[in-house]
């Protein structure tokens, strides 16, 4: 099977020319030895079939850096590259092009984006364009489709390129003189977008337009992922899934110890769906009913902002703030993700070029970014004694991500890119490569995180049948009474917090305990220790030398505000 290499700069539209040459039927993984995710599928033409891979963006093939590499050997490998290239920018583009004709690989230039050019008055002279690099060049609107069944056919023409450049030099100046002959403008009356993007890019206007659009991020996704929770999973569960679980239940009956693997403790004699600890039942609900509605929401929205071309504008606007922490404004989005679930949170901090990056904001979002589920409880114990309170907590958890972010950034030494990035214009969404998108992002959440966070259930489940968690919580009682002016009750709620941590939250409430005494538990009960699925992800992602610095880190810092804040208050 022949294998077909899409490759090109980021923000040229490879991805919706994947999705939409392959549909939805890709999988997605790590190249070997990586972090850096690629994309397979298998497509077919009049009866031939085809490996489809999408490679990853990159200016150059030259660089040091991991993705580059990566793309750089999947081309050797491949039998026809696909050179996709956005019309818009064709002579930046071009230099990727004139590297990819030094391989001497069969080749097609999938022209993107063709539409925005005709509307921005650029003409490209596409036959001289051709002749010039020997290959063939296909327009194409990989949005709508227009164009892709002519490059499909095209594809028996794909030819080594007779144009071969030389040196960095003799690259740019070949550039130049092929951008000379085949490209040309009219003048363009600037429009609404145009002043639009102007806007989002400046100071003040742009941190303003930030806040709302931020502001309006966390509250549509926590709108989407509850009415997905209160008006179809939860329902779902009650009426048809509980009731298979009472069979199951009576089935297994013939061991306990099974029975109590697979289904749960009983609490109050019934099977609770977030405290029974069985795989069947916290195991497929704490997945598919608590979190899968808020990666849906997450992941559908971030597609609206990359789709949007917003998504990169807000990364400039807050690379300044973010280098103060060692990272770059691309780490806004595991944040926002985190403030959703951790989970997708700490799972996206892979489009973080370094480990050392990844490993900062996988330690700031497990300690200072409350889940959406976790930030409903801290309203409802906190919100009867008003939004001051409420307030309050939320500004301590923002402090301790900033100053935390300070220390991590001259206490932990690695690598740490600048950011580079392309500004693409705006563009309005489409549906049709949305939804395949959003698809591709939910199922490679669940094939990677189920297993994870149903081991992580099985484990904990094991030890609530030594009795291991009571015993724990009784040794640190006398600290928490002494040194946090806790009841020493805290203390076992903080280790249930490892299970849920707005569960844990929710028993706060029968402590009976001071706004003081709230609000410092509320504080260090989000900062105290991963819940369960994030502890799972973060061994996944980071390996378990980094899990274990990083709950040394959370473990202290959590303390050390609660010593802090009992002081304080």
């Amino acid at each position: 099977m022949k294998k077909i290499v899409l490759a090109g700069n980021p923000n040229v539209g490879k991805s919706v020319f994947f999705t939409r040459l392959s549909g939805i039927y890709a999988v997605s993984s790590n190249y070997p030895g990586t972090t850096v995710e690629i994309s397979r599928s298998q497509i077919s033409r009049e009866g031939e079939k085809f490996e489809l891979i999408d490679a990853p963006g990159t200016y150059a093939l030259e660089s040091d850096a991991e993705a580059e590499r990566i793309a750089g050997k999947l081309i050797d490998e491949a039998d026809i590259v696909v050179n996709v290239i956005d019309a818009g920018n064709l002579e930046r583009n071009l230099y990727l092009t004139f590297e990819l004709l030094e391989k001497k690989k069969p080749m097609i230039i999938a022209l993107n984006m063709w539409d925005e050019v005709q509307r921005r008055g650029v003409k490209i002279d596409i036959p001289s364009l051709s002749k010039i690099l020997g290959i063939p060049v296909i327009p194409v609107v990989a949005t709508t489709g227009e164009g892709m069944k002519k490059l499909l056919h095209a594809l028996d023409q794909a030819r080594v390129p007779t144009l071969v450049p030389g040196s960095h030099q003799e690259r740019w100046q070949e550039i130049g003189q092929v951008i000379q002959a085949v490209q040309s403008f009219s003048y363009k009356k600037p429009t609404w977008v145009d002043r639009l993007k102007e806007a989002t890019l400046l100071p003040v206007s742009g941190f303003l337009i930030g806040l709302v659009v931020l502001y309006s991020v966390f509250w549509i996704v926590r709108f989407i992922g509850e009415g997905l929770i209160n008006y179809i999973l939860d329902p779902f569960f009650y009426r048809f899934y509980y009731p298979f679980l009472l069979i199951l239940d009576r089935y297994f009956s013939f061991s306990p110890f099974l029975r109590t693997i697979l289904i749960g403790h009983l609490v109050e004699g019934k099977i609770d769906f977030e405290q029974s600890l069985g795989l069947l039942s916290t195991g497929i609900y704490v997945e598919l009913g608590v979190v899968l509605p808020y990666i849906i929401s997450f992941y559908f929205i971030l597609g609206l902002l990359e789709d949007t071309g917003y998504l990169p504008r807000l990364a400039v606007l807050l690379d300044g703030f973010f280098h103060r922490i060692g990272l770059h404004g691309y780490a806004i989005v595991p944040t926002l993700l985190g403030l959703g679930c951790n989970v997708p949170g700490i799972m996206s901090t892979r489009i973080l070029e370094s480990k050392t990056e990844r490993f900062i904001i996988s330690v700031l979002i497990s300690i200072a970014v409350p889940c959406a589920s976790q930030q409903a409880l801290i309203f409802g114990v906190l919100g009867k004694y008003g939004t001051l309170p409420v307030m309050f907590v939320y500004f301590i958890l923002l402090l301790v991500w900033i100053i935390l972010g300070f220390i991590l950034k001259y206490s932990i030494k690695g690598y740490r890119p600048a950011l580079i990035l392309e500004i693409p214009p705006y563009r309005f969404p489409y549906w049709k490569t949305l939804i395949p998108k959003l698809w591709l992002r939910v199922k490679g959440f669940l094939k990677e995180a189920l297993p994870i966070v149903s081991l992580g259930i099985l484990a904990v489940n094991l030890l609530f049948m030594t009795d291991l968690f009571p015993y724990i919580a009784q040794a640190f009682g006398p600290f928490f009474q002494k040194y946090l002016g806790l009841p020493s009750e805290v203390s076992l709620v903080l280790v249930l917090g490892f299970l849920r941590k707005d569960i844990a939250m929710g028993l706060l409430a029968p402590l009976q305990l001071t706004v003081k005494q709230l609000i410092i538990s509320a504080v260090m009960l989000a900062m105290f220790f991963p819940c369960v699925a994030t502890f799972m992800v973060i061994l996944k992602e980071l390996g378990a030398k980094k899990l274990i610095q990083g709950i040394i880190i959370m473990l202290f810092a959590s303390t050390l505000t609660g010593l802090l804040l009992n002081l304080v208050l």
